[in-house]
C-alpha cells in the first residue's frame, strides 16, 4: 500500500513538473505567436496568473496584430479574476480609450467603473475609489443610455452616495462632539448643499440649530447678539420645515434662549 502511494505521488510529482516545463518552454520560447495563443489558452481554462504572464510578454507588441483587442480585454480580466483591481480599473480604462469602437467598449466601461466600485472602503476612510466609481458609472450611463446595465449602474451610484452622506455626517458629527461648532455648522451646511436628499437631513438642520446656539454662548460678548441672531433663524428653519419634527421641542427651547439671550446682551452692550 505505502509503495503504491510512493508511485502515485511520484507520478504526480512528475506529471505536475511537466506541466510547469511545458509553461517554460512557452514562456522562454520568444515565439509571440505561440505565447499569445497559450495566453488565450491559460485564460480559457481559467489559470489567470499563467495568462497574464504570457499576455505581459507580448502585450507591448500587438499594435496592428487583428488580436490585439481581444489580448487587451482579456489581459484586463486576468488582473479582475485575481482580484488586482486597481490594475483592472487601469487596464479596462485604457481599454475603452484605445479601441473606441470596439464591440468590448462598453463592458470594459462598465468593469472600469465597477472595478472602482470594489476598491470603495468604509466611509470612515478615503473615498477617492467612491467618487471615481461614481463618475464613471455617471459617464457610462451618459455614454449607454439604452444598456441593460444602467439601472444597476443607477443602484450602484446610489448606494456610493449613501456612503459618502455618512462620511459627511460623520464628520460634522466629530467637529461638533469636539465643540468646534462653526466647523460643524460648515460641514453640515455642505452636506446639504450636496446631499439634500439625505435620510439625515432633519437631524443635521437640528444639529445646524444646536451648533449655532452653542458657539453663540461661548463667543465673546461682542459676537454674541450677531450670533443668537444667527441662531434664530436656523432655528426657524428647521420649525418651518419640521413643525412637528422629533427634535421640535427642543428647537423652540433654543430658539426662546437664543432670543432671551440676545436681548441680555443687547441690554448689557447698551449699559457699558
Amino acid at each position: 500500500m505505502k509503495q503504491r502511494l510512493g508511485i502515485l505521488l511520484l507520478f504526480a510529482a512528475l506529471f505536475l513538473g511537466a506541466c510547469k516545463s511545458n509553461f517554460e518552454k512557452v514562456r522562454t520560447s520568444g515565439n509571440q505567436k505561440l505565447i499569445l495563443d497559450k495566453a488565450f489558452e491559460y485564460y480559457e481554462k481559467k489559470q489567470y496568473l499563467r495568462s497574464q504572464t504570457l499576455f505581459d510578454l507580448v502585450i507591448g507588441t500587438l499594435r496592428g496584430d487583428s488580436r490585439a483587442e481581444k489580448a487587451a480585454y482579456h489581459y484586463a480580466y486576468t488582473y479582475y479574476h485575481q482580484k488586482q483591481y486597481v490594475m483592472a480599473a487601469y487596464y479596462f480604462k485604457t481599454f475603452t480609450s484605445t479601441y473606441i469602437n470596439s464591440a468590448y467598449r462598453e463592458e470594459a466601461a462598465y468593469m472600469s467603473a465597477y472595478c472602482n466600485y470594489l476598491q470603495s472602503p468604509s466611509f470612515r476612510l478615503d473615498q477617492t475609489a467612491t467618487t471615481t466609481a461614481i463618475d464613471e458609472f455617471q459617464t457610462f450611463i451618459n455614454l449607454y443610455p439604452q444598456s441593460r446595465r444602467v439601472t444597476e449602474c443607477n443602484k450602484l451610484i446610489d448606494e456610493m452616495r449613501r456612503k459618502l452622506e455618512e462620511k459627511s455626517f460623520a464628520e460634522g458629527q466629530q467637529y461638533f462632539d469636539m465643540k468646534q461648532y462653526q466647523s460643524a455648522v460648515v460641514s453640515f451646511d455642505n452636506l446639504l448643499r450636496d446631499y439634500p436628499e439625505s435620510p439625515d437631513v432633519e437631524r443635521v438642520r437640528f444639529l445646524i440649530a444646536k451648533a449655532n446656539f452653542l458657539l453663540s454662548e461661548n463667543s465673546i460678548v461682542e459676537k454674541k447678539e450677531e450670533r443668537y441672531a444667527v441662531t434664530i433663524q436656523r432655528c426657524d428653519e428647521f420649525l418651518t420645515k419640521y413643525p412637528n419634527g422629533k427634535y421640535a421641542n427642543e428647537v423652540k427651547n433654543l430658539r426662546k434662549s437664543a432670543d432671551e439671550n440676545r436681548k441680555a446682551v443687547r441690554k448689557k452692550l447698551k449699559n457699558v
